[in-house]
């Protein structure tokens, strides 16, 4: 293996107790010698990771806090210094997919916990950790959104809202930072992870779209990783979010009505709250 700017890093990632965030983790860890910590709230599935990395598990340490708390970002910095601990990458990777559903049937509280974790947990992390990271003699920002930025459709008013504040965010880093620190945007498709857990899929024919749409969690998370190591500044990935950026960039307001249609008539329950009155 040939050695590349990724190799022996310290990386922070977030959401890295499953999906892409493990699987980015794994990779990171096995394949290019970094540290990296990992940031959850879930202690158990945390322990599963150490569990399932064996002989790498010394690479690989985490810290239990909600990201969307603007103070444990704070805390996490002053555990950093205490430990001398210097980061080189942060990955903002958790995040939460609200139920489709019309805009006013979700709650502003609701509305605001999809924000807080989607957009503000990157604000967060990215304001507290960026001193730090400007130290590291390659630092980098890497951001995982979505397709959903690209274009949005009916019934993700909120996760569309959240995940194009992020992009936004990302794109104006980008070349503030440009020549200081690698800032990389990453949008996945529907990819096959727990992200489905507040849907409501249990519907076998419900079920069977989203698997024909989703692209595997290693495929997506191989991806990712050519993306980190060449530094590619946007990734697009998995067929539905190359219809998503092509049609949001070309006929935006056409192309949503498109996308409406073709849920509208697959009479599936997921849409349900979307279309049916």
């Amino acid at each position: 293996m040939g050695r590349d700017w990724m190799d022996n890093k310290t990386v922070i990632i977030t959401g890295a107790s499953g999906g892409m965030g493990k699987g980015v983790a794994e990779k990171l860890i096995k394949e290019h010698g970094c540290t990296v910590i990992g940031i959850a709230r879930s202690e158990e599935k945390m322990k599963k990771v150490v569990e399932e990395l064996g002989d790498y598990a010394d690479k690989f340490s985490y810290q239990l806090f909600d990201v969307a708390v603007e103070q444990n970002w704070l805390d996490f910095v002053t555990y950093l210094n205490e430990n001398n601990i210097k980061p080189d990458v942060l990955i903002n990777n958790a995040g939460i997919l609200p139920k489709f559903d019309r805009f006013q049937n979700y709650t502003v509280e609701y509305i605001k916990k999809a924000m807080d974790i989607n957009f503000y947990s990157a604000v967060y992390s990215i304001h507290a950790l960026l001193p730090i990271l400007l130290e590291s003699d390659s630092p980098a920002i890497i951001n995982i959104d979505s397709s959903a930025a690209l274009m949005t459709l009916a019934g993700t008013s909120v996760y569309s809202a959240s995940k194009a504040a992020l992009k936004s965010l990302s794109e104006a880093l980008r070349e503030e930072l440009r020549g200081k620190c690698y800032v990389g945007i990453v949008c996945p498709g529907f990819t096959k992870t727990d992200i489905f857990r507040d849907q409501d899929s249990a519907d076998a024919k419900a079920q069977k779209m989203l698997n024909m749409v989703s692209t595997s969690c290693d495929r997506m998370v191989k991806m990712i990783m050519n993306d980190i190591k060449t530094k590619k500044p946007l990734g697009v990935h998995g067929f539905d979010a190359a219809f998503m950026n092509y049609f949001g960039r070309v006929m935006p307001v056409q192309g949503g009505r498109l996308f409406s249609a073709v849920m509208k008539m697959s009479k599936l329950p997921l849409f349900d709250g979307v279309f049916k009155d």
